[in-house]
């Protein structure tokens, strides 16, 4: 009975958490509490990973402290604040009337005309593009890898050590979508969802949780992708630089998945 239940809970459990997660953020949209929306939200996500790491892990190995509590919690607090600092910084560029015709949202190319579910998943397309290309070269100048290996330093891939990011690394990878979103003309409330989004995302990839993903993988960051991308063997970890969606690892032909277990070490 147990054995059955984790091999549901392994197929329900990210598709079904993500969902949950949207619906809760779209519930607080409507209610106008965005922002407290989101936090209570990948609280809850955060918390109800943590007891899935419990009780059916991806690698027992992964289990148990690591001696990077304290560190992973100050990258976390420090990268998410200048996260929060950029989207809010880029709120007051796209509305302010003194700024360039090009920074207002209306005023680009975005289509504001179109249901605000088709502008979301547009933007996290185009969001994507440079997302992955400053994670493709953090990986590739070195200069820039030493701010990225903060995150690779973990030897375990938990809930807690997701947000463990240096801030400028976390800067140099939120800046340019964000300064392209603004210049398209995307409005607030489609940059608030992305960000959202990509957070729920993000700490589901992380997670030591059991799970099985067929054709999502093809589609979205998964963990089991994004194991690989943690392997020390270069051949597999200068692969899956998605943040969210493995569009453009598709294109540039960086997509990796074999048909076995991604390593523990």
């Amino acid at each position: 009975m147990i054995k059955t239940l984790r091999t549901a809970v392994a197929w329900i459990a990210w598709p079904g958490l993500l969902l949950l997660s949207i619906l809760a953020t779209a519930l607080g949209f409507a209610l106008g509490q965005e922002m407290i929306a989101f936090y209570l939200t990948y609280t809850a996500l955060a918390i109800v990973l943590l007891l899935l790491e419990r009780w059916t892990p991806h690698e027992e190995s992964w289990q148990g402290r690591d001696g990077q509590l304290p560190s992973d919690i100050g990258h976390t607090v420090v990268s998410t604040a200048a996260v929060q600092g950029m989207l809010a910084f880029s709120g007051m560029v796209g509305v302010s009337a003194g700024m360039s015709a090009i920074a207002r949202p209306g005023a680009g190319i975005w289509p504001l005309h179109w249901p605000l579910a088709a502008q979301i998943v547009l933007g996290l397309v185009v969001l994507e593009f440079p997302l992955y290309w400053a994670h493709r070269i953090a990986h590739q100048v070195k200069a820039v890898w030493y701010f990225h290996a903060v995150h690779h330093s973990v030897e375990r891939l938990t809930v807690l050590n997701s947000g463990r990011f240096h801030f400028v690394d976390a800067i140099k990878s939120v800046l340019p979508g964000i300064a392209l979103l603004v210049a398209v003309g995307a409005p607030m409330d489609v940059m608030t969802w992305l960000s959202a989004i990509g957070a729920y995302i993000g700490i589901l990839t992380h997670c030591n949780v059991a799970m099985r993903f067929g054709v999502l993988s093809l589609v979205f960051t998964t963990p089991e992708l994004h194991r690989w991308h943690h392997s020390q063997n270069m051949r597999e970890g200068n692969r899956n630089y998605g943040e969210s969606l493995m569009i453009w690892d598709w294109v540039f032909g960086s997509w990796f998945n074999e048909n076995r277990r991604p390593p523990a070490d």
